[in-house]
């Protein structure tokens, strides 16, 4: 008769402690679905555009209301993190940054530069006249 080992049979996520590399693989993943539910409000523009003035101004209702423009507002911000983190998958691909240091780097880098990316368009976008 074997002894009963009351552990998990393989490494489970009470094992590890977190860390913001592991946090992000899940972020990025989140925004890959983001980025399908946005591609179905761009679908949605292009639609309306097609359709016609009055199409075309139901959808410049919801976009234009805060709701709407908190919605592109995450989609943006989804996009340049999406991007960004990929990019970071990218050089891992090819072999680099795997070091600790250069992989919290490349993944702060991911995070913040995400951020920024969205912070950097919506200012150029409201500074050119798109946000009015």
């Amino acid at each position: 008769m074997t002894a009963r080992i009351d552990r998990p049979l393989s490494p489970h996520l009470q094992t590890y402690r977190w860390t913001l590399t592991m946090a992000m693989s899940i972020v990025h993943r989140a925004t890959g679905i983001a980025l399908y539910f946005g591609t179905i409000l761009l679908a949605w523009w292009l639609m309306a555009v097609a359709s016609g003035p009055g199409a075309y101004g139901i959808f410049s209702s919801f976009i234009g209301s805060w709701f709407g423009r908190l919605i592109l507002f995450g989609y943006t911000w989804a996009l340049m993190h999406h991007l960004l983190s990929g990019i970071r998958h990218f050089v891992w691909d090819l072999g680099y940054g795997f070091g600790p240091s250069e992989r919290e780097g490349l993944t702060w880098a991911a995070l913040i530069g995400g951020i920024v990316l969205t912070v950097l368009i919506w200012i150029i976008a409201y500074a050119f006249g798109g946000g009015r």
